[in-house]
């Protein structure tokens, strides 16, 4: 868990959860519950809705852009998932996949990954094997209780309200990098 004062300051993460977080190469996600609140809306006419958090999107850009790649693997299938994945420039994403495990080491094998190389983070029990299996394993506080059990880190940030962000700031921080971004924000450079 992290260190966080209400005042929006910034965290500070255990060694042990660094020390997690440095080898990983591929930042692998669930959707409903993590990339969103995991609440299904449905309009009168039967249009599926959902909600994505612009600071996830754009702590995942930031990943991406430090080299960290981002896959998602969900059981649902959906075209907005998709569209949004589209516009993050996501790249990987296996729909309809409801043995995330299977889906996982696919990914990593096609990569030549090995399992600290990997963080998942996912928050119900179709994600627990998964979470399990990756050298760094995350849930969220709305997630399952047993499977936040189980979980390397849980973030504070509930899923769909700033947890994608929470990670992507902690793989960064691990790796050195967040600083740099940062600055990079305010038009310096190092």
């Amino acid at each position: 868990m992290t260190t966080q004062d209400h005042n929006g300051l910034q965290p500070q993460w255990p060694e042990y959860t660094l020390r997690l977080a440095r080898p990983v190469r591929l930042l692998a996600l669930d959707v409903d519950g993590v990339m969103s609140d995991g609440s299904l809306l449905f309009s009168a006419a039967g249009d599926e809705l959902k909600a994505f958090n612009i600071l996830d999107g754009l702590g995942l850009k930031q990943a991406m852009s430090a080299g960290i790649e981002v896959a998602v693997i969900t059981g649902r299938s959906s075209p907005l998932t998709e569209r949004r994945m589209n516009s993050l420039g996501i790249t990987t994403l296996l729909q309809g996949r409801e043995d995330k495990l299977t889906a996982l080491r696919e990914i990593a094998d096609s990569r030549g990954l090995t399992a600290d190389q990997l963080a998942y983070v996912g928050d119900d029990l179709p994600d627990l094997a998964a979470i399990r299996y990756a050298g760094f394993g995350i849930s969220v506080p709305n997630g399952h209780w047993y499977v936040r059990q189980h979980a390397d880190y849980c973030t504070h940030a509930a899923g769909g309200y700033g947890a994608v962000r929470e990670v992507t700031d902690l793989l960064l921080t691990a790796r050195g990098s967040l600083d740099d971004q940062l600055r990079g924000w305010l038009g310096e450079t190092s």
